[in-house]
C-alpha cells in the first residue's frame, strides 16, 4: 500500500497521480503500486512541485512496517524516537 499526501500542488500533478491511484480526499492518494512505479511517481511529485509539499508513506521491512519520505515545506515533520518514526506538527 502506498499513500501520497500533497499540499499546495498544481491540479495537473494531482491529475497525473489519479492515473495510478485513487484520491479519496483532496491531496490524499492511495494505491497499490510496484516499487518502480512508486519511485517514479515520487520523482514526479518532487520535480513538478515547486511551491507545494508532499509526503510519501509506503511499506518497508522495519519495526513499524512502513517508512516516510518528505519533500518541500510540509506542515508535519518526521522525528526519529529511539528507532520509531513519529509525526510532529510544525
Amino acid at each position: 500500500m502506498v499513500i501520497i499526501l500533497l499540499e499546495k500542488v498544481p491540479a495537473s500533478l494531482r491529475g497525473e497521480l489519479t492515473r495510478w491511484m485513487i484520491e479519496p480526499k483532496t491531496g490524499v492518494f492511495v494505491g497499490k503500486l510496484s516499487a518502480m512505479v512508486r519511485d517514479r511517481l515520487w520523482e514526479r511529485v518532487c520535480t513538478g512541485n515547486t511551491a507545494g509539499a508532499g509526503m510519501l508513506v509506503h511499506a518497508c521491512d522495519n519495526e513499524q512496517g512502513y517508512t516516510f519520505r518528505l519533500h518541500g515545506p510540509t506542515s508535519k515533520a518526521v522525528v526519529d524516537f529511539d528507532g520509531l518514526s513519529l509525526i510532529r506538527s510544525s
